[in-house]
């Protein structure tokens, strides 16, 4: 699963890596909304949380469902500016019905959003969805979108408030800080572009993140546990490097939105390196009891598929079939002594399991 971008004959020029200062804030208060998402960021979100007014925390829980499980488009710029007051202003360019049918993309829809949906501004059905995905997260939240609804010009104006007030609050220090380092890593990442060409820059960005060509043209592939195609041959590609942002890799790819890629800067930690296929491989080679079973002594010892036909009572194929479907999930180690050929299992490969999923499912 995976998803697509077309970029059949698009300049190199308007493949742009780009550090936003809007998206950044998203990916803030999305790791102040679920701090369990981003260890990393502990210190930072107890500190800040803790010197949070209380007014302040309150408005933000009542329009957290834009950055809290989802994220919406509008806090992922096409075009980055260099500061915040900047893209602010692009956001009130947008028409209301593109505004409000962004904010409002409440849940992480695999369905919905590749083909993209009518504005509730203007759509029944769109309305009565929003709505109800609302009251699912609480009276608040729900309040908030009757009151979008109703009322969108003074509502956007409410948010602009909202993001001014958080960036007086904290985030323009932050910014100082981090801005810097999602300078350089944009301007790396150009230069790779421009001297190595866009697989190169891409590999450099994320694991995640590959470059297809064949006859039918080039494709950007971004390795995610969903499926969506989206086509920017006649538009452009902008690529957001982000701190707050890990271990998400997100994607815009809404019809009739300029496609935006947002990824983690590089990181040295341990997992968040393995390709979603291989993840699923590895878990699904597990499920099976005599695997599971066969584990226990392949994690204590390299064995030869007689002893472990002894061990188990089943025949030295069988034993075969099921450590072939290890080994392609990668999770033997495997080596010749004698006549004989010795299966274990590589335990560091089973340590960062729980963390190559997390972050995949996080992804």
């Amino acid at each position: 699963m995976s998803v697509t971008i077309d970029i059949t004959g698009l300049p190199h020029e308007r493949i742009t890596f780009c550090p936003s200062p809007l998206a950044e804030l998203g990916n803030a208060l999305h790791a102040l909304a679920e701090p369990a998402h981003h260890a990393r960021l502990h210190a930072w979100t107890t500190a800040t949380s803790a010197a949070l007014e209380a007014e302040l925390a309150d408005r933000l829980l009542e329009a957290d469902f834009m950055w809290r499980s989802t994220r919406s488009d509008f806090l992922m710029p096409a075009q980055p500016r260099d500061t915040l007051a900047e893209e602010l202003d692009d956001l009130d360019r947008m028409d209301d019905e593109r505004f409000v049918g962004a904010a409002l993309e409440i849940s992480c829809s695999t369905s919905h959003y590749p083909k993209g949906l009518p504005s509730p501004l203007v759509d029944a059905w769109a309305r009565r969805r929003a709505l109800d995905l609302a009251a699912a997260r609480g009276p608040r939240q729900a309040a908030f979108v009757e009151r979008m609804l109703a009322e969108p010009t003074a509502t956007r104006a409410w948010i602009r408030r909202l993001l001014e007030d958080c960036d007086q609050a904290f985030f323009a220090d932050t910014w100082r800080r981090v801005g810097v380092q999602l300078a350089a890593d944009a301007r790396h990442k150009t230069e790779l572009l421009r001297r190595k060409g866009l697989a190169e820059a891409l590999a450099a960005a994320s694991s995640a993140l590959s470059l297809e060509e064949d006859g039918n043209g080039s494709r950007i592939v971004v390795d995610k546990l969903v499926h969506g195609r989206t086509d920017a041959r006649d538009t452009a590609v902008t690529l957001l490097p982000t701190v707050f942002g890990w271990p998400h890799l997100f994607s815009l790819y809404s019809p009739g939105w300029q496609p935006v890629i947002q990824y983690p800067v590089a990181s040295h930690e341990v997992g968040g390196t393995e390709p979603v296929e291989t993840v699923r491989l590895r878990l699904e080679a597990l499920t099976h009891p005599m695997r599971m079973s066969m584990c226990r002594n392949l994690a204590r010892s390299a064995y030869s598929t007689s002893e472990l036909a002894d061990a188990y009572g089943i025949t030295a194929p069988e034993v075969s079939r099921h450590l072939a479907v290890l080994r392609k999930a990668g999770l033997l180690i495997t080596r010749r002594r004698g006549r004989y050929v010795l299966h274990q299992l590589d335990l560091s490969v089973v340590v960062r399991l729980g963390s190559d999923f997390l972050e995949s499912v996080l992804r």
